[in-house]
């Protein structure tokens, strides 16, 4: 694919309503016409000059556009995720660019359900991440890893509520009952919460009806209670983890948690599909506040 290619398919998935014809990113006109000599257009109603990544996560780009559809494309294949590392080699780019990329794509993935509300079945469940403390070599020098003051303080859970045949939200807690107020604000009343037998869940049952199963006599009882489809995310969450990425830091494990979230919803569809929908929702996706300036290293 040559430049010019790569720019008009990105024009017409970002221009999809109007086919292909752009629209300003500042007063969303319609009324624009492009330069001959440069590959930009210009708002007649603001006269702002604008291009094909302008107002999006790819704005201020320095690679070929391309290379950002290749990325794309890469990136979605991955069933369990994609390493930043391996996505550099690919690009043959730094390992820092191929970084932010990464975490540029994966934000908007999230924000196709940063507003989403489940019903209906939900099923919630919890899974603990990160503060690993290393056993010692000896035996007589190691210590009981479970109490809490040997703990490291990095340790955090991932708290899924999966509507089944629906969509995934996950947030990232201390604990599981911590969680309890944001299942409150993101699943409706009258919907039905499966659970395990955890008691961090027992203050749902003032709000919804419950339904819940002890894995320690099976995973699915005779009332058909099971969080079978909040496993299933969870295993794609643990083999991205020691698979791919071997180690996720607490300060970004909420992104890869939306990440595989998003790779669960759209599991089932093709990746060509999978593809034009990631170009759409980054096309659409504004300038990324917590990016914008990495290279600068003004993000925290």
């Amino acid at each position: 694919m040559s430049d010019e290619e790569a720019r008009q398919t990105f024009r017409a998935i970002r221009w999809a309503g109007t086919d292909g014809e752009p629209v300003c990113p500042k007063c969303d006109c319609a009324a624009c016409y492009a330069y001959a000599s440069r590959p930009i257009f210009k708002c007649k109603a603001c006269h702002a000059q604008f291009s094909v990544t302008s107002g999006t996560i790819f704005a201020s780009r320095k690679l070929d556009l391309r290379d950002y559809l290749l990325a794309i494309a890469l990136f979605v294949n991955g069933a369990k995720g994609m390493s930043a590392l391996q996505l550099s080699r690919n690009l043959d780019c730094q390992y820092k660019t191929a970084f932010v990329m990464a975490h540029k794509l994966r934000e908007a993935m999230a924000a196709e359900t940063v507003d989403a509300k489940l019903s209906g079945e939900v099923e919630v469940d919890g899974a603990y991440f990160g503060g690993h403390i290393k056993p010692a070599n000896v035996k007589s020098d190691r210590i009981d890893r479970r109490l809490a003051e040997h703990q490291t303080g990095k340790r955090r859970v991932v708290v899924i509520m999966r509507q089944r045949e629906g969509r995934s939200l996950p947030f990232v807690f201390r604990s599981e009952d911590q969680s309890v107020p944001t299942i409150r604000a993101r699943v409706e009343s009258g919907t039905t919460v499966f659970a395990d037998e955890a008691a961090g869940w027992d203050e749902l049952h003032a709000s919804y009806e419950m339904g819940r199963v002890n894995h320690s006599v099976n995973f699915v009882d005779e009332l058909d209670n099971s969080t079978n489809w909040a496993e299933s995310y969870f295993s794609r969450l643990r083999r991205a983890e020691i698979g791919t990425h071997h180690h996720i830091s607490g300060r970004y494990l909420g992104s890869y948690a939306r990440e595989m979230a998003w790779r669960e919803d759209h599991r089932r569809q093709a990746n060509g599909n999978q593809f034009a929908v990631l170009v759409a929702a980054a096309s659409s996706h504004p300038v990324s506040r917590q990016w914008k300036g990495y290279w600068q290293k003004s993000a925290k």
